[in-house]
């Protein structure tokens, strides 16, 4: 499945691919806030979202949240299926997979590790220039900066307790599924341009509809360390 904004013979389909990118970049997503989002009349928005379900490209799911919205049933939120991620472009594929199954098979175990350090490296090459670019960024938006850059439309989320570094798309999510040295390796690199340690929380790789890494404060780091 492509997201094509010049199919022939699909008028709506600029439409329906600024909807599931909105959902791509900002996470699975209600009706009204994609309406709100994409200035667009709630009965457009429903529209579209009934033709990506039928088209396999996003599924309906209950919120996570327990916030209470008042009466009635929270609403549902929808998110990106792993055929609707297909649609975007991805940097690996089946020749990838391969190709790491041949360097566990004659290299072993620290030869997938040694590739997939090798490949987060951009983490830390490029981390110092985005902050010196951009003074105003902290360290960890800074992260989510070179995470975009790299494909991974990724975001800041601040907590009481610290942030979290969500990424709503992964570029080697098929392949990390089978190798999770790459997940793991980029956790790695995280927790070293930031000098400290940090937690992954949930990756697209294994399911999850976004890659979060937890990222707690100083003095939360501090709290857990004297009790």
């Amino acid at each position: 499945m492509e997201f094509d904004e010049n199919r022939d013979g699909a008028p709506d389909q600029p439409t329906r691919q600024r909807v599931v990118r909105s959902i791509l970049v900002n996470g699975p997503s209600t009706a009204a806030a994609l309406a709100e989002r994409l200035d667009l009349t709630p009965a457009a928005v429903r529209r579209h979202l009934d033709q990506l379900i039928d088209e396999g490209a996003l599924e309906a799911r209950e919120p996570r949240s327990s916030t209470s919205r008042g009466r009635g049933r929270p609403a549902k939120v929808f998110a990106l299926t792993e055929a609707g991620r297909e649609g975007f472009d991805q940097q690996y594929d089946d020749l990838a997979v391969q190709a790491l199954r041949f360097l566990d098979e004659t290299g072993g175990e620290s030869a997938v590790r040694e590739f997939a350090n090798r490949r987060v490296a951009f983490i830390e090459d490029r981390f110092d220039g985005v902050l010196e670019h951009h003074p105003e960024m902290t360290p960890v938006e800074a992260l989510a900066q070179v995470f975009t850059d790299e494909g991974y439309a990724a975001a800041v989320r601040t907590l009481p307790m610290g942030d979290q570094l969500c990424q709503q798309h992964c570029p080697v999510s098929h392949v990390a599924h089978e190798f999770p040295q790459l997940c793991e390796a980029e956790t790695e690199a995280i927790g070293r341009v930031l000098g400290r340690h940090v937690q992954r929380l949930a990756t697209i790789a294994h399911g999850d509809g976004v890659c979060t890494t937890c990222i707690p404060n100083n003095s939360q780091m501090k709290e857990q360390v004297t009790t």
